[in-house]
């Protein structure tokens, strides 16, 4: 599990080891019976729902019926990986010279075990999670709420959104339908449904506290994150990751993420992707292998206090238009808008954030069009955008899909299929591209790192990561690569 202690102390709610499951679910049973908590007597929260009334038990809208929709379809997620482990070597001369030297240390590789949760969307078994559950996994089994254990392929990943789907080879298996997470209000009941610490199948019970929250989780350097949080003070801990948030009506309305917290236990805040921003996710990675992102092309500011008095602005929320790329061309731009504008609606709903605008963008495609209300000078002005992608186009690109992705321990590395595009910069019919790289591996020994694309081996053009890795499974003795830098630049070097 990965615990946060920055000035945000939030932790991601996620893989546990076997191990230190045990040791907290000892912990946790081991409570006083005489602690207030686990008396009899009835908490002010269960005299309030008994009293309530309003709901007959196991009606839509009352808990017993939305955890009952909700829990046969929340699966339990079981990964093995095998990661570098840094230790410290012993000095075999130390008890005879006084251990002047020190054995230093070394990176050994151990196999290791985590858990999550996971969410079926539909009857043939595609399962959404979250990418930090099924990252650098070699295995990936599916507990399902029968029991049956079942192998899991990954499809793809989304690390921008932290979202992933897998899939089992299975039929008719209880699926939740998406909800609107737009139209839930703060104050709500909401359940969280997942696997907390090996405990399979817990439901806990909460109120939306927040929507939009961003900046929750910290970020790898090359992730551009898009993030529009459902905080929540349901209780989810470490192997919830993954699990559904559902809406009194059983419907999923978010996948649980990430927790606040200083020790990595829940300790009263909780975080989940939208199902706004799930569903668009999953779609993508389904059928193209990637999130196809639309983008307006804009260099963006949250609307303040100190921006409306500097800008002379006519609105006191939304979002603030303070330049555009130089590069690329901008949707935005070409539809009209200018320096000084203030989106304040996508799609005729409020912008009032930065997090809100990007979600609401987010959920479309390149070429399709948003409709952009903005603040110009005390008055509303509508226009027609078409999204373009990074690249400043409206092509769909296809990505390769994570299940693809093929392992060579010849070179100490991970590979992928180049995409068109890369093949139509690079000006060649096929390669393969390092997508992951052992330190103790041959390329590691190089000096190579992710990006690398070999094209050639032995002279040979290569079309694919399956060919690279069939070429190179029983080499012995060296071998010839060529291929293309993460700088561009052109190598050849023998092995």
């Amino acid at each position: 599990m990965e615990i946060k202690n920055n000035v945000k102390n939030l932790a991601i709610a996620g893989v546990l080891s076997s191990a230190t499951t045990l040791g907290a679910y000892k912990l946790f049973l081991e409570k006083s019976s005489s602690d207030s908590l686990f008396t009899n007597t009835p908490s002010a929260f269960t005299r309030m729902v008994s009293n309530a009334g309003a709901v007959p038990a196991g009606a839509p809208g009352e808990f017993t019926f939305a955890a009952e929709k909700a829990t046969p379809a929340v699966v339990h997620i079981k990964t093995k990986m095998t990661r570098n482990v840094s230790r410290q070597m012993m000095d075999p001369f130390e008890d005879f010279f006084g251990g002047f030297g020190g054995g230093g240390r070394r990176q050994q590789q151990e196999p290791q075990e985590a858990s999550g949760s996971g969410v079926i969307i539909s009857s043939d078994g595609y399962i959404v999670t979250n990418n930090h559950v099924v990252q650098d996994a070699d295995e990936v089994s599916v507990i399902l709420n029968d029991k049956r254990e079942l192998k899991a392929k990954v499809i793809s990943t989304d690390p921008a959104t932290d979202i992933a789907v897998i899939q089992v080879k299975s039929n008719n298996l209880p699926f939740l339908t998406f909800g609107d997470s737009d139209g839930i209000r703060v104050g709500e009941w909401v359940l969280a449904v997942g696997n907390p610490f090996n405990l399979e199948s817990t439901v806990t019970a909460g109120i939306v506290s927040a929507k939009g929250r961003q900046n929750i989780i910290d970020r790898d350097k090359d992730v551009n994150p898009l993030e529009s949080f459902i905080q929540t003070d349901a209780a989810v801990n470490p192997g919830n990751s993954g699990g559904a948030l559902v809406n009194l009506k059983g419907e999923l309305i978010g996948i649980n993420t990430a927790i606040y917290s200083r020790t990595g236990q829940f300790a009263g805040y909780s975080f989940a992707v939208p199902v706004s921003i799930v569903k668009k996710v999953a779609a993508d990675l389904i059928k193209y292998g990637n999130v196809q992102r639309g983008y307006l092309g804009i260099n963006i500011a949250e609307v303040n206090a100190k921006l409306v008095e500097e800008k002379d602005l006519k609105v006191s929320d939304g979002v603030y238009v303070g330049g555009f790329p130089t590069t690329g061309g901008s949707s935005a731009q070409s539809a009209g808008l200018k320096v000084n504008d203030v989106i304040v609606k996508i799609d005729g709903i409020e912008t009032k954030s930065m997090s809100k605008l990007m979600e609401l963008v987010g959920r479309k495609r390149p070429g399709e069009t948003v409709v952009v209300t903005v603040n110009r000078d005390g008055s509303l002005k509508d226009f027609n955008v078409v999204l373009k992608n990074k690249d400043g186009n409206t092509n769909i690109v296809k990505g390769e899909v994570a299940g693809n992705i093929v392992k060579s321990d010849f070179l100490g590395a991970k590979l992928s299929n180049l995409t068109e595009s890369e093949k139509s910069k690079l000006k060649v019919s096929g390669g393969a591209k390092i997508t992951e790289v052992d330190p103790e591996g041959r390329l590691g020994y190089q000096g190579l790192d992710k990006g690398f694309i070999i094209t050639k081996i032995d002279d040979k053009a290569v079309v694919d990561a399956k060919e690279v890795a069939d070429i190179l499974a029983n080499r012995k003795g060296r071998v010839r690569l060529e291929g293309v830098d993460v700088d561009g630049t052109r190598v050849l070097m023998v092995l």
